[in-house]
């Protein structure tokens, strides 16, 4: 149930109307309104909150009652009286309207994931006196299995269903031979019920999923984790003659749960379907029974089936970045372990499952968060780790937000814990995530990381630009004055079709170029502002050559593999992946860095293990520069090139979150209790 309370619109009771008492009310000309009515009805503004009379309070915060009375807006409230007093006219007639009325209206019916996010702020859910939370009717309730209703059944854990109606599927259960005394047809549907039940549990648990609730909202799964499900919904279907396309199904799995993913891949197949599989993990494509690997690089650059055969094959083939990595040497460290320059000691963190967990995360150096997935990691680090430090910088944290209902989303556990010491040495926290750069096509690589602005300049400078008097503002798609009119600047029109969905097609005014004709005259080095936006990162880094700034940025784009991205491509054709090296390509490029905490998601999701290298090398310099770099991953190649590995487990869900091996590499590496010491083990070479 969803309650808006005092308390929560009116935060502050020492506060007078005038002073915004009531911050629910809406801001601006609208919230002045509610005021001036409210003065016209005599109630006094200007005293504070507490002081009215509670029954004043409730009516104004409550009442479902409209009424509509004159208002003379900016009067104070003497000459409210007197002008009512001698009927002048007023400055309209205005419309009262009750605060938690408004707050109800509003998320109810606006179309702005603004506005709905403010009023939601006002809203307190609470658990059903009726149900308690358990959603159903109390006639559904009084029904039980095992001794206990749907709802506390929901509320278990895959693994734990499963150790409930393993008895009854193998018939070894007391209240199965009971029933079957009295009812032996009743107790054979029952056995078969459970069995089957428990033959699609098997295939979860071995996927790994055995930590998840059976009432988890799927909103709350990880893409990883939605992809396993999926999964092993296709590997109890028992088809044949299927193909079956997967993208980078290890995406965010830990070797350990690699390996359930290919014995569930191995099952389909042994039903007699085809598997494609995009993928970047070395194991994954070991198990293949034919590689195709398209390149040789990326972009422009790529796009040519080098090689389509069996795995033996490919070692051979030159031109392959894949069989370097697949067939290559051993790992060896380029560089010894760097030593810690201090500890950020963490004390005491509880959320999710995660019980008063006390974690020291070296300062100055390189460290990696592994585990196998549900094991805590990222709650750890991109939760716990960003949330106290942002606090104790005064840094707001910005949550992960997308669109939808407000009410729907799960919200965060209370953080518990506390940093001990370690902070004076930390400046800025910089979170490098794998959220969109934007949500539109208007933002773009060059927007994003500053790029465009230089070479808008460079175009004002130009001496066209300079005898037409055009500013750098003139060589912006988002400004009036330089962008197609026809399209707004977009560089497609849509196009509305009867029966069909819109289609999106080119402006057949600029043809897509998104500037007016003016505009495009304007020439630098021979090409105009939207041909500019059309080059790849490769081909600007050689046509600005000349131009420091703009070939410093280029230059970092192009170290973190981003070479083959266009400078005008739209965020919305962005991966996540490639979203995060932009973000940290714009961090590279920033002077005077040093002092800071950088922390980073499983940054490697969706890169080769080329593009690893190259991440690898950008991060590396990011320590060397004096920061702190705490990455949440699972590639062997990151974790064995880290200074420092914190190793959480030893499971997942209730069976983790705790730190089972935290040192260097090779220190990890010899760990028996943990789940990633074999892989580690295994890529470094040890014995």
């Amino acid at each position: 149930m969803y309650e808006v309370t005092e308390a929560l619109m009116v935060p502050d009771d020492s506060l007078s109307i005038r002073e915004r008492a009531i911050a629910s009310w809406p801001l601006a000309w609208q919230g002045q309104n509610l005021r001036d009515i409210l003065t016209t009805m005599g109630v006094d503004v200007d005293a504070p909150w507490r002081t009215l009379p509670k029954k004043t309070r409730d009516w104004i915060l409550y009442t479902d009652e409209k009424p509509t009375v004159p208002v003379y807006a900016n009067f104070a409230p003497d000459a409210v009286k007197r002008a009512l007093k001698e009927k002048r006219e007023p400055s309209y007639m205005g419309t009262f309207t009750g605060a938690r009325a408004y707050v109800l209206h509003t998320f109810s019916s606006t179309q702005s994931a603004m506005m709905k996010r403010r009023v939601a702020r006002y809203m307190a859910s609470t658990a059903c006196a009726t149900c308690e939370g358990k959603r159903l009717k109390r006639a559904s309730l009084s029904v039980t299995f095992a001794g206990v209703d749907i709802a506390v059944m929901s509320r278990k854990t895959l693994a734990e269903l499963g150790a409930v109606f393993a008895p009854y599927a193998s018939g070894q259960s007391p209240r199965l031979a009971e029933l079957a005394r009295a009812h032996p047809e009743q107790a054979e549907v029952t056995r078969r019920i459970a069995e089957d039940l428990c033959a699609r549990l098997d295939v979860l648990l071995d996927l790994g999923l055995g930590y998840l609730t059976l009432e988890r909202s799927t909103p709350t799964l990880s893409p990883g984790e939605l992809q396993r499900l999926r999964l092993a919904t296709q590997v109890r279907s028992n088809l044949f003659g299927v193909v079956y396309v997967l993208d980078e199904p290890s995406a965010g799995l830990h070797p350990a749960d690699t390996e359930a993913l290919l014995r569930a891949l191995a099952r389909l197949k042994a039903s007699g379907n085809s598997l494609f599989v995009v993928e970047h993990e070395i194991d994954v494509i070991r198990a293949a029974d034919w590689i195709v690997d398209v390149g040789p690089g990326a972009g422009q650059h790529g796009g040519e089936v080098i090689y389509s055969g069996p795995p033996a094959g490919l070692a051979h083939v030159a031109r392959s970045r894949t069989a370097r990595h697949l067939y290559g040497a051993r790992f060896e460290s380029a560089r010894p372990a760097r030593a810690p320059k201090g500890w950020l000691a963490l004390r005491g963190v509880t959320r999710n499952n995660l019980a008063g967990l006390d974690a020291d995360i070296p300062l100055g150096v390189f460290t990696s968060v592994t585990g196998i997935s549900g094991s805590g990691k990222s709650t750890l680090v991109s939760q716990a780790l960003v949330e106290l430090v942002s606090e104790a910088l005064g840094h707001e944290v910005t949550p992960d937000e997308d669109e939808g209902e407000e009410l729907e989303r799960v919200e965060a556990e209370p953080l518990g814990g506390r940093i001990e010491r370690g902070l004076e040495s930390l400046k800025r926290l910089i979170r490098v995530d794998q959220r969109p750069i934007g949500r539109t096509p208007r933002s773009n690589l060059a927007t994003y990381t500053g790029l465009f602005d230089h070479v808008r300049k460079l175009f004002a400078d130009t001496k066209a630009a300079r005898a037409r008097r055009y500013d750098a503002g003139r060589f912006s798609f988002n400004v009036a004055k330089g962008r197609c009119e026809h399209c707004e600047g977009e560089g497609f029109v849509m196009v509305e079709l009867l029966f069909l969905p819109s289609v999106y097609a080119p402006c057949p005014t600029c043809q897509g170029m998104r500037f007016n004709a003016q505009t495009l005259e304007v020439e630098y080095k021979g090409k105009h502002i939207a041909a500019v936006l059309g080059m790849t990162v490769d081909a600007a880094w050689e046509f600005f050559a000349d131009e420091a700034p703009v070939r410093r940025a280029l230059e970092v784009l192009r170290e973190v593999g981003l070479g083959y991205l266009r400078l005008g491509q739209p965020a919305t054709e962005l991966s996540g992946g490639e979203a995060q090296r932009i973000k940290l390509a714009t961090e590279l490029q920033r002077a005077g860095r040093g002092t800071s905490l950088y922390v980073l998601d499983e940054p490697t999701t969706g890169l080769h293990p080329d593009d690893v290298e190259k991440l690898l090398a950008q991060l590396d310099g990011l320590v060397e520069a004096g920061n702190t770099v705490v990455v949440v991953e699972h590639d062997m190649r990151v974790v064995a090139s880290s200074d420092w590995v914190i190793d959480m487990g030893p499971g997942a869900g209730a069976e983790g979150g705790r730190i089972v091996a935290a040192g260097t590499p090779e220190t990890v590496a010899k760990a028996s209790a943990s789940r990633t010491a074999p892989y580690l083990r295994a890529f470094m070479g040890a014995r």
